[in-house]
């Protein structure tokens, strides 16, 4: 009988080797499937925020619109909307909050607006979870709404609130369409004595993004305060075109409206003062970078270009402040 010799192992290499190729992407096609069942396991698993406490009323009212309300525990006193968070315990002010009732309130979180150092170490020796919110400008607000419905699974909602609010800052620039802005120094209402040095709103701030949404142009230049202090002298060589007294403490009779005009007279070489535009703006939501921000480019723009934002609309927010 006739006998064939054995094939070489160097005769099989091809195959071996498209075998081993074929076990290679099994194995990873097994580990892929693995790693994805993993990963749905711990997204399931994720902690989802129950009981919260927000330091920034900002936070508040964005956790209410966007449906976790409900997930929130206790606010601060500055808390004026909406009114059913005002009915909730407070933890006292922004920067003494009362880590004693934190104890009691048993919180899983603690949100607060950034810069917040003691608070932070406050909870972490308590073993509480905090989360910064950044609210300088409207990026940033946004990022705020998705993290909070990230936390709260109320992602759907975020996105909605977030893309209302873009639709209506649209809204409001189509509607000053080749229209000229007018130069406007914005104060903050607390330090409005302008016999004083004043704070006011710097660029690069959301309230210098809705001031410009509203038609007006900042005269302070780019500097790297926030909230900059500026001069009697510096106000009269800019001669801005309207000054708006912006704050709670803004919210005046009158009587102490027609007062702090005639303090503005002492400077008639202002052109907001020849034209007698000074105007006070006091209302609650009017320096929270949060949900209700439209209404403060509705009320700038009313002033500022009372011919395009008439006042005689209903106000849509109803506010109550804290007892």
């Amino acid at each position: 009988m006739k006998t064939h010799p054995l094939p070489s192992c160097s005769a099989f290499a091809p195959a071996n080797r498209f075998s081993k190729t074929v076990r290679v992407m099994a194995c990873l096609c097994t580990l892929l499937f693995l790693l994805k069942i993993s990963g749905k396991a711990l997204a399931e698993s994720a902690p989802t925020y129950q009981r919260i406490i927000t330091s920034t009323p900002s936070a508040t009212e964005i956790l209410f619109a966007i449906g976790a309300g409900d997930r929130v525990v206790a606010v601060t006193d500055f808390c004026s909307y909406p009114p059913e968070a005002c009915k909730l315990p407070s933890i006292g002010g922004l920067l003494n909050p009362s880590v004693e009732s934190w104890i009691t309130l048993r919180p899983d979180l603690i949100v607060y607006q950034g810069g917040n150092n003691r608070l932070a170490s406050n909870a972490r020796n308590l073993n509480i979870e905090t989360l910064s919110v950044p609210l300088d400008n409207l990026e940033e607000i946004y990022a705020a709404i998705k993290k909070l419905g990230d936390l709260t699974e109320k992602q759907k909602e975020a996105h909605q609130l977030s893309a209302k609010i873009q639709s209506q800052l649209s809204d409001f620039k189509n509607t000053l369409n080749n229209v000229r802005a007018k130069s406007v120094l914005l104060l903050l209402g607390d330090s409005n004595d302008p016999r004083r040095d004043l704070y006011a709103v710097g660029k690069g701030t959301f309230l210098d993004e809705l001031l410009t949404l509203a038609g007006g142009e900042n005269i302070l230049p780019p500097t790297s305060a926030r909230y900059p202090k500026v001069t009697k002298e510096f106000i009269i060589k800019s001669s801005p075109e309207i000054i708006i007294e912006a704050g709670p403490k803004s919210r005046l009779s009158p009587e102490e409206q027609q007062e702090r005009i005639s303090a503005w007279s002492r400077f008639p070489g202002i052109r907001a003062v020849q034209t007698k535009s000074i105007f006070f703006i006091g209302d609650d939501y009017i320096l929270l970078p949060g949900p209700r921000l439209t209404q403060t480019v509705e009320r700038f723009g009313q002033v500022i270009h009372p011919g395009l934002f008439p006042q005689n609309k209903p106000n849509s927010a109803n506010t109550q402040t804290r007892k």
